[in-house]
């Protein structure tokens, strides 16, 4: 058994569902799926006009939304019967989505409205996929998906309820859940935030043991550089986890950091596939190393980097501990860290607290702020006794100031911290020098 998981861009018009619809039918699979594009931001609207107690606007959005839903309708089903059925499901949505109009809105009614978009993209699809004679199930992710008192995903509730509820219908061709949305440990409805549908997918995975997790995107799978500012990059047609979650930590937008992780502890492998051209290969990630390649290059923007100098450092124990623990009192994680006998130099990309955490810090010694930086982040199987690996990198940047190198945390990257300006010049420089042989 497969998990195939299609984004909202994949089922964001009746065409392009039908699309998804034939490119799922004919195993027995568990398919995972989003709300259809720009749903979830029209319900994250219609929230904020309740939560400013302006009940017409929101009603002006639930109806605009609405009209696009029964826009579908024809365009979808073929048959009056069918017709009928999706018109009974998207209205019964909509009128509940108005009782909220009405009464106190709050975080929890927030979450309730923005499920409904999952709801309605899988009901539609159910309907159709039983219109054409496939005998589909919809298994409710609020069933099933549960997470803990520390709001992270509980693996052996979500286990134990999948199974029983795909046990209960043994004779059926699919199985049709929504991604993103959950139940919290009070039986609330509630969302997993990080990675969205993709998690649900890799959680569903994980549960029962898949053969394989597709993500299916507009994107034919994860690029060796970011095309919106290098020309002439390809698709990667393997990766490793770690340099699978190394891309998507520092900027590729195709896949989430923490979203894999599942797929990853139960050695499931997940390729990355496009629905506008099913045919090509994607990107496969699993737990194979391709030995002695550098893969891709990536790049995190809005970095602000600190430097901490002092002359009690040298030989201070505890020095670290204290400046970690002022990056911990204020929540902000740090992204890269390099040392020396008199200083240390980090960087953050959360800039909430950083004139509170620079007034802290002052008590250790003299700091420098710098801003408007980018982390360049370059994956690969980047072990330490790959001769000339990093300095080829080194090479291709021969022309660009670094502010600072990070080697060595990691098996898989090699980061470095750039000018802002300097950005879309450094990924050009690195496609070239690393995969396009110039």
């Amino acid at each position: 058994m497969k998990v195939l998981k299609f984004g909202g861009t994949s089922v964001g018009s009746a065409e392009r569902m039908k699309d998804v619809a034939k490119l799922i039918s004919g195993e027995r699979n568990i398919i995972v799926l989003s709300a259809m594009s720009g749903t979830t931001n029209s319900l994250v609207e219609i929230s904020e006009y309740l939560y400013k107690k302006n009940p017409d606007g929101a009603n002006e959005i639930i109806n605009r939304l609405a009209q696009k839903y029964y826009g579908h309708i024809d365009e979808f089903y073929s048959t009056d019967e069918y017709k009928q059925k999706a018109k009974e499901l998207i209205k019964s949505h909509f009128d509940y989505i108005r009782t909220f109009t009405k009464d106190l809105f709050t975080l929890f009614e927030e979450k309730v409205v923005l499920a409904q978009g999952e709801l309605m993209s899988t009901g539609m699809m159910n309907l159709y996929l039983n219109e054409q004679g496939i005998k589909s199930v919809l298994i409710p992710a609020l069933e099933y998906m549960r997470t803990d008192k520390n709001a992270e995903p509980d693996p052996v509730y979500i286990k134990e309820r999948l199974h029983k509820l795909l046990s209960s219908h043994e004779d059926a061709d699919l199985f049709i859940t929504q991604g993103y949305i959950c139940r919290n440990a009070y039986g609330e409805i509630d969302n997993l935030q990080r990675g969205g549908s993709d998690y649900s997918a890799s959680l569903i995975g994980a549960a029962v043991n898949a053969e394989e997790i597709q993500i299916w995107t507009d994107i034919d799978g994860m690029h060796n550089n970011d095309p919106r500012f290098v020309n002439g990059t390809s698709p990667v047609r393997h990766l490793h986890f770690e340099e699978a979650a190394e891309l998507a930590y520092f900027g590729a937008k195709i896949l989430h950091p923490t979203c894999i992780l599942p797929a990853k502890l139960n050695n499931i492998p997940v390729r990355l596939l496009n629905t506008m051209q099913p045919d090509a290969p994607g990107t496969l990630i699993s737990n194979t190393t391709e030995k002695g390649r550098i893969k891709a290059v990536a790049a995190k923007d809005n970095i602000t980097s600190i430097k901490i100098k002092s002359g009690r450092m040298l030989l201070a124990t505890g020095f670290l501990r204290k400046v970690f623990e002022i990056f911990e009192n204020y929540q902000t994680p740090i992204d890269m860290i390099t040392t020396s006998e008199v200083g240390v130099s980090v960087t953050i990309d959360n800039r909430k607290h950083l004139e509170e955490i620079v007034d802290d810090l002052k008590k250790y010694g003299t700091v420098t702020v710098d801003e408007e930086m980018v982390i360049v982040c370059v994956v690969g199987d980047l072990e330490w006794d790959n001769v000339g690996f990093e300095a080829c990198i080194v090479y291709a940047l021969k022309d660009i100031p670094v502010r600072m190198i990070s080697y060595g945390g990691s098996n898989y990257n090699v980061s470095l911290l750039i000018k802002s300006a300097d950005k879309k010049r450094a990924l050009q420089a690195l496609s070239d020098h690393l995969f396009n042989n110039k």
